[in-house]
């Protein structure tokens, strides 16, 4: 029997009267329970991303959806995945309401199934693709028929909520269940809901991002160059890696754009001088 362990009253009473120590201690208390629930749910993420990264090397993409806070982490863990791990239009993060949901609530938005299957068309899902419905409670109309959709077309589907067995889960293959019990403040689920739904996306995007090889030993060689901490951060992963002066290294890095491809040229150049040494 579906249980909405996301609605039920919080372990925790008369908040107004509670100390500010208490409040922070008893939210640091039930936090403590989001990695264990994470945890629990490996098998079903190690699951998914295994099916998933052949199906992205293949040219593929990862589609977040979700309404309200769980579309705000689905699209703000795809924002990242540009300045990151260099690479765009791979993970395309869609929010019920659009944009504007983004920093205001969108009356009813999320209670549109019509509206879903119409912004994953505009999108331009296709079979090829892989698609994750984000929702605490599971049963959220937007993302439910998002991933019922995804699956009817041929998509690789998953979704991350926090009741088990939902009618979400139902319709995914591969249901992440985080079960984190009762919000701290009754049905807030933002708040650890929130949060386990965010290590979960990281989990996603990072394990994808590394076996399609955009990160090296254990460092971001394809991130953007965006800003000064990032160009002295490449640059100091030359320093370590070639050996040699700090602005040498900046030269080299801002030339070829990338760590990945300064290394990558340094390889061939090494390469070419080897053999015509010999």
């Amino acid at each position: 029997m579906f249980t909405k362990i996301t609605e039920q009253s919080s372990l925790y009473d008369n908040l107004q009267d509670r100390s500010v120590a208490q409040i922070l201690c008893n939210m640091n208390a039930e936090d403590a329970r989001v990695a264990t629930a994470v945890r629990r749910a490996l098998p079903q993420i190690e699951a998914f991303v295994s099916e998933l990264v052949p199906r992205v090397l293949r040219g593929g993409r990862l589609f977040y959806i979700g309404a309200g806070t769980s579309g705000r982490l689905g699209v703000l863990d795809a924002s990242e995945i540009p300045p990151t791990f260099g690479l765009s239009g791979i993970v395309v993060g869609l929010i019920a309401g659009g944009d504007r949901a983004l920093r205001e609530p969108i009356e009813g938005a999320e209670d549109s199934p019509a509206q879903a299957v119409e912004d994953l068309q505009k999108a331009g899902l296709t079979s090829a693709d892989s698609l994750v419905g984000i929702a605490a409670s599971g049963t959220t109309p937007y993302v439910v028929a998002a991933v019922e959709y995804a699956r009817n077309l041929g998509c690789l589907t998953a979704c991350i909520t926090s009741n088990p067995e939902s009618p979400l889960a139902a319709r995914a293959e591969f249901p992440i269940e985080t079960i984190v019990g009762p919000e701290y403040v009754t049905g807030s689920s933002r708040l650890k809901s929130g949060t386990a739904q965010k290590m979960v996306l990281n989990m996603i995007s990072t394990a994808l991002m590394i076996r399609m090889g955009r990160v090296e030993g254990n460092r971001m060689v394809n991130m953007q160059l965006s800003n000064l901490k990032l160009i002295d951060r490449g640059t100091r992963m030359l320093v370590s890696s070639l050996g040699i002066p700090y602005d040498e290294a900046r030269a080299l890095l801002l030339k070829h754009g990338s760590v990945s491809k300064a290394l990558q040229q340094n390889h061939n150049k090494t390469d070419y001088e080897n053999k015509t040494n010999r």
